[in-house]
């Protein structure tokens, strides 16, 4: 169907829900680490966590999913969740916690519009830590059309924003 609809510009999506493998480990990750708030558990097969008190970010729950293993890396699904940070500065904050608590980053890329960190969560979905740029300082081509790339991310830069 082509009929020049387009979604209005404020929508935005509001959470992700995730199935895991062991809701606790999977607790402790989003909310030990990354520093989520656990707003409530749905029995003992699922919980909803967020930032600022929203009911919730993340749903993650164990309903078909207890037990397994990651699903396969080579078939259809999510890609990854992004997490998007106010600042850059938070963005380093958490770039510290993980460093501290010695947990593998996958990747850190400067997108041109953002700066992201990847990672997989215990059950190795995806995530994808970023601040968004200043819309005034994304980059264009000569006709004015976005430019997006992937290129590395100073990880030590990033880090100086603590200082």
């Amino acid at each position: 169907m082509v009929d020049n609809y387009k979604v209005p510009a404020k929508t935005c999506i509001g959470h992700v829900h995730l199935k895991v493998s062991d809701l606790q480990r999977t607790l402790d990750f989003y909310t030990g680490l990354l520093g989520f708030e656990l707003m409530q558990m749905y029995g003992e097969e699922a919980a909803f966590v967020s930032a600022g008190g929203y009911h919730h970010h993340i749903g993650l729950n164990t309903w078909f999913s207890k037990g397994t293993g990651p699903a396969p890396k080579h078939a259809a699904g999510l890609f990854h969740t992004a997490i998007l940070y106010p600042t850059r500065k938070d963005l380093a904050v958490i770039l510290k916690r993980l460093i501290d608590a010695n947990y593998p980053i996958t990747g850190a890329s400067d997108h041109g519009v953002s700066e992201a960190i990847y990672l997989n969560d215990p059950d190795h979905n995806g995530l994808e830590l970023y601040w968004d740029k200043p819309k005034s300082h994304w980059p264009t081509h000569a006709d004015g059309s976005l430019y997006m790339y992937t290129r590395h991310l100073d990880l030590e830069n990033l880090l100086k924003e603590l200082e």
